[in-house]
């Protein structure tokens, strides 16, 4: 009977520490995975204040305002308009 029972105790506690490791390391593991999805959560939120201050930035009037003041920019007279054209028709009328 002790021959038996010593190797079962054994087994027995090997898988008791088997399980107590598998358990800690599921739980370690279920607080990354929580931390993360919180992290995904705070960059999209970031990530969208983002896309609203690039749009921000990119309004036309927004543009146009600053090179009107800032940079006293303005649009220029219909003669000083120059149209160039990239097509090869134009090429050959420009050698002339």
């Amino acid at each position: 009977m002790f021959k038996l029972t010593l190797p079962l105790a054994i087994v027995l506690a090997v898988c008791a520490l088997a399980v107590v490791t598998a358990r800690h390391q599921a739980r370690k593991l279920f607080v990354e995975l929580q931390s993360q999805e919180r992290q995904g959560r705070e960059l999209d939120i970031e990530w969208g204040r983002l896309q609203l201050e690039q749009s921000t930035w990119a309004m036309h009037a927004r543009i146009e305002q600053i090179a009107r003041g800032q940079l006293q920019m303005s649009v220029p007279d219909l003669k000083h308009i120059e149209v160039v054209r990239a097509d090869a028709q134009a090429a050959p009328e420009a050698a002339r």
